[in-house]
C-alpha cells in the first residue's frame, strides 16, 4: 500500500503522532481553554523542526507552525477542541464517564489535529527529500466546536498568504468531502427586569424569565415562516436564579441560527433580534445581544476534490483486522439501524449489510447530501481553495458527539484511520506544490463560486473572540 515516498513518510512519521492523539484525547479541552492541548500540538512542532508561532489572530490557543522560505504555501488545518459532558472510559461499549460530568472527543479532534500535523511533517520532509521548493504551514485551530476562531483568524489575515488549505474529519466511511455546510450565527440575548417579593409586591417586578420564555415562544412561532434549510436552536445560560419567590431580573439565553448562506442566516438572525425585542417590549424589560461567534457557508472547491478523489482511491480504504472488527463489532451493537444508515447516506453510500469496518472508499461520482451542521472550515473556503476528506476512523453507525465516539477515540482503528487520513492529505498537498495548473484552476473555481463580491465576514465588526464567555 505504502509504494508512494510521500505515503512512506508519513508511515515513518506516524508513532509520534499516533502518541499526540492519545495525549489530546486524554486532556480534554473545550471551546477557547484547550491550552495543555495546543501547548502539545507547539510542542510537537517545535520537535518536528517548524517555526511556530502562538496566540494567532489574538487567541491564545491558536498557533502556527511553519516550514520553508519560497514557493506555494500549502496549509493544513487542524483542530484539538473536545466537547462538554461526554466524558467517556475508553475502548469500553457501554456508557460509563472517565469523569462524571468532564469532557470528551466526542468528535474525534484529537485525532483531527494529529492526522494534519502528520501530513505537514511528511510533505516537509519530502519537500527536503526531492528538492521541491514550497511551504508547509500547520494551522492549529481551537474552538471549531461553537467558537468560530476560524472566522476570527480568517478575519485577522492570517491565511492571506494560504496557497491550498487541506483538512479532514474524522467518520465512519473514508470519502472526499463535497457540498456545503451551513451558516451559523451563536447570539447570547440578556434581558433585563426588575427584582421584587414575588408574592408581596408582584406589581414592582419586571420579570426577565418572563421576557426569556417570550422570546421561545416567539421564536418557535416563528419557525413556521422561515425557509426549511434554515434552523434555530437555544438554551437557557441564566434562568435569573433558583427561588420561585424572587421576580427575576436577569436572564440570558443563548442562540443559535442556521441557514445555507451567511446572508440568509443574519437575514434570519434579524428577525430573531426583532422577536427578543418585542418580548422585552411586552414585560417591560430591556434586551442586548452578542453575538460570540458566526461562520459561514463552506465553498466546494472541484478541481481539489477531484484530485484528492484520485488520491484516495489510489490508496484505498484502511487496512483492518479480525482483532479491529470485532472490536468495531462490539460497539455497532449499541446502534440502531438508523445510526447505522446515518453513516453511509452522510457520505453518499449505499449501505451495504453486516459491515462494521468500511472495505472501500466512496467514488467520485456518489450523490452527495450537504453536510447538515456547520464548521470554521467554511471561512477558511471562502479565501484560500479548501479540499477535505472523511476518515475512517469508527465502527459504521457512530453517531457524532457520543460517548461511542470517544469511547473508539484511543483504538487501533480510529488511529490507523487518522494515518490514513494523513496519507491522502499529504498526496494532495504534494500534488499541491508541484502542480501550478491544479492550483490555477483551484483559484478560478473559487473566484467563479464566490462571485465578485467575494469573502464577507458573518461576524459584525467589532467582534472579538469570545474566549472569556466560553473557556
Amino acid at each position: 500500500m505504502n509504494h508512494d515516498p510521500i505515503w512512506r513518510l508519513v508511515d515513518e512519521a506516524a508513532p509520534r503522532f499516533r502518541a499526540l492523539s492519545d495525549r489530546i484525547w486524554a486532556i480534554p479541552e473545550t471551546c477557547y481553554g484547550e491550552t495543555a492541548s495546543a501547548q502539545a500540538h507547539a510542542d510537537e512542532l517545535q520537535a518536528q523542526g517548524f517555526d511556530v508561532t502562538q496566540g494567532v489572530a489574538g487567541i491564545p490557543t491558536a498557533l502556527v507552525g511553519h516550514a520553508g522560505h519560497s514557493g506555494p504555501v500549502i496549509a493544513f488545518l487542524g483542530e484539538y477542541d473536545a466537547l462538554a459532558g461526554l466524558s467517556q472510559v475508553a475502548d469500553l461499549a457501554e456508557p460509563t464517564p472517565l469523569s462524571p460530568g468532564g469532557n470528551g472527543h466526542g468528535c474525534g479532534h484529537n485525532l483531527l489535529g494529529s492526522a494534519a500535523m502528520l501530513a505537514a511533517t511528511a510533505l516537509r520532509d519530502w519537500l527536503a527529500e526531492t528538492g521541491t521548493p514550497g511551504q508547509v504551514r500547520y494551522y492549529g485551530c481551537p474552538a471549531e466546536e461553537g467558537g468560530a476562531a476560524k472566522a476570527f483568524m480568517v478575519r485577522d489575515g492570517a491565511f492571506d498568504d494560504v496557497d491550498i488549505a487541506i483538512s479532514w474529519h474524522p467518520h465512519c466511511i473514508p470519502a472526499v468531502m463535497r457540498g456545503s455546510s451551513l451558516s451559523n450565527a451563536r447570539i447570547d440575548f440578556t434581558f433585563t427586569g426588575r427584582a421584587s417579593h414575588a408574592a408581596m409586591s408582584p406589581e414592582l417586578g419586571r420579570s426577565a424569565l418572563d421576557a426569556a420564555e417570550l422570546m421561545n415562544v416567539g421564536v418557535n412561532y416563528l419557525r413556521e415562516h422561515m425557509p426549511d434549510s434554515a434552523r434555530i436552536h437555544y438554551a437557557y445560560i441564566d434562568a435569573g436564579g433558583i427561588s420561585p419567590n424572587v421576580v427575576q431580573g436577569q436572564a440570558h439565553l443563548r442562540y443559535v441560527v442556521r441557514d445555507v448562506t451567511a446572508r440568509r442566516m443574519l437575514a434570519l438572525a434579524e428577525r430573531v433580534r426583532k422577536v427578543a425585542q418585542g418580548a422585552a417590549l411586552m414585560t417591560e424589560t430591556t434586551v442586548s445581544d452578542q453575538v460570540l461567534a458566526a461562520v459561514s457557508n463552506l465553498v466546494e472547491n472541484t478541481p481539489l476534490v477531484q484530485a484528492m478523489q484520485r488520491h484516495l482511491d489510489r490508496l484505498g480504504p484502511p487496512h483492518t483486522s479480525e482483532v479491529d472488527r470485532a472490536y468495531a463489532t462490539r460497539f455497532q451493537t449499541t446502534f440502531d439501524a438508523d445510526d447505522i444508515r446515518a453513516s453511509y447516506d452522510s457520505v453518499g453510500a449505499a449501505p451495504r449489510d453486516a459491515l462494521v469496518l468500511p472495505d472501500f472508499v466512496v467514488p467520485g461520482d456518489a450523490r452527495v447530501p450537504d453536510m447538515g451542521g456547520s464548521t470554521d472550515v467554511a471561512d477558511v473556503s471562502w479565501v484560500v481553495p479548501t479540499v477535505q476528506m472523511w476518515g475512517a476512523n469508527y465502527a459504521i453507525g457512530t453517531p457524532f458527539h457520543s460517548w461511542q465516539m470517544v469511547a473508539q477515540g484511543k483504538s487501533n482503528v480510529a488511529l490507523n484511520g487518522m494515518v490514513h487520513a494523513a496519507m491522502v492529505m499529504a498526496a494532495t498537498g504534494a500534488q499541491a506544490v508541484t502542480d501550478s495548473d491544479l492550483r490555477d484552476r483551484a483559484w478560478q473555481d473559487l473566484r467563479a463560486r464566490t462571485g465578485p463580491d467575494g469573502y464577507v465576514s458573518p461576524l459584525p465588526a467589532d467582534a472579538l473572540p469570545p474566549i472569556r464567555e466560553m473557556a
